[in-house]
Formats: C-alpha cells, structure tokens, sequence
C-alpha cells in the first residue's frame, strides 16, 4: 500500500462543529485525495477516498442514505 503524500494538505473544520471536539477534519487540495482525520489526533491515521467516493459519502448523508 502506497501512503499519499499529505504534506501540503489543508485540513480544515466545518464552521458547523461544535466546541465538544468530536470533529473530523478534511482536505480536498490534494490532487485525487480527499484526506480525512480526528480534528483530536491532527498526527494521527488519515483515511484517504478518491473525490468520488467522498462525493458519493457526502450525497448519501444528505439524501438520508447513511
């Protein structure tokens, strides 16, 4: 497995979340990545998608599928 390059990912939270810190952070300035991670472990495991998959995540929480 090829780790991508996440050195000059943006990582940014939602203006929506909370002050509880139960937020992700997500970067879609990579080229075919968008990077997610625990807003609370920022130097720890990032889940990676292709920008469909996360389209296709972000569509079925907003369409009541997930």
């Amino acid at each position: 497995m090829i780790s991508p390059d996440l050195s000059a990912a943006d990582f940014r939270k939602s203006s929506l979340s909370g002050g509880n810190n139960d937020c992700i952070e997500v970067a879609t300035n990579l080229a075919g990545i968008v990077a997610v991670r625990d807003s609370k472990n920022p130097s720890g495991p990032v889940l990676a998608f292709s920008p469909a998959a996360w389209g296709n995540f972000l569509t079925g929480i907003r369409n009541g599928e997930i």
